[in-house]
């Protein structure tokens, strides 16, 4: 529960606004234990829970981070055999009903990025109740990335341009990095402080290539079935030791966090 975890004293400035997550090591977990690869996945929705909740504790000590986005199923892992993604499609029902009466508790506004109109009917369904139960909260904002690909969002963006310029709606000219992102599945979020990977992998997996931009990058060798509040707090701690500089030449420490493109004021 989110009032039993205890976050740490940073620095408001220094506390990302909005993290993201590549959760990943289920499999492995899972392989390494004998177990079969549900398991892995059942134990991640187990820290799914845990990362949540040390994010609201965050939230509510230093107002920062206002957002936590996790890469959830790709487009890519359709390609999965048919047990695992149809076991994988009831672990998303089931942790939405499961988990939307806390997220009414803990002031949590749900939402989900990604094709969501092709997902199977139930999937979609709890996923619109989930996000009908927690839309007037004000705290966290918890997106997961479902039936996600940065390259499809790009081109659904793209394709709305488009669609807006041959109408009339929009003139060629008037086409800034602004009007991509406004056309993006995130549009009206900050764009990442802070992207983890966990399971030691160093690469980006196709997610959210046009908001991390500036965000910095923290790789943990952590599994993800292993993950706890207190690798969230290290990677946290790591980032606010950073200088970030956008292109520019700063000859003095600035704060890490709240300058800079995609964020808010």
């Amino acid at each position: 529960m989110a009032d039993l975890v205890r976050a740490p004293e940073f620095d408001p400035a220094r506390v990302p606004q909005h993290i993201a997550i590549i959760m990943d090591g289920n499999g492995r977990w899972a392989t390494a234990r004998g177990f079969d690869r549900l398991a892995g996945h059942q134990r991640g929705a187990r820290t799914v829970v845990e990362i949540v909740d040390a994010a609201v504790a965050l939230h509510a000590r230093h107002g920062n981070p206002t957002h936590l986005t996790l890469y959830s199923f790709s487009v890519e892992n359709w390609k999965r055999p048919v047990s695992e993604v149809e076991a994988l499609m009831q672990l998303y029902i089931d942790f939405l009903a499961e988990q939307t009466p806390r997220m009414i508790r803990d002031n949590v506004r749900y939402h989900q990025i990604g094709r969501a109109q092709e997902l199977p009917e139930p999937v979609y369904e709890q996923m619109l109740v989930s996000k009908s139960a927690t839309e007037k909260n004000t705290g966290l904002n918890l997106t997961l990335a479902l039936n996600y690909s940065s390259r499809t969002e790009i081109t659904d963006a793209v394709t709305a341009i488009a669609k807006a310029v041959k109408s009339g709606e929009l003139s060629l000219r008037d086409i800034t990095e602004q009007t991509v992102s406004d056309h993006l599945y995130t549009a009206g979020f900050p764009d990442p402080d802070l992207l983890i990977r966990t399971a030691g992998e160093l690469r980006l997996s196709n997610y959210l290539l046009w908001q991390i931009s500036y965000a910095e990058l923290y790789v943990s060798e952590t599994l993800w079935p292993e993950y706890t509040p207190a690798d969230l707090f290290t990677a946290i701690d790591a980032f606010g030791r950073r200088t970030r500089k956008f292109g520019a030449v700063i000859p003095s420490i600035q704060p890490a966090a709240g300058v800079g493109p995609g964020t808010s004021p």
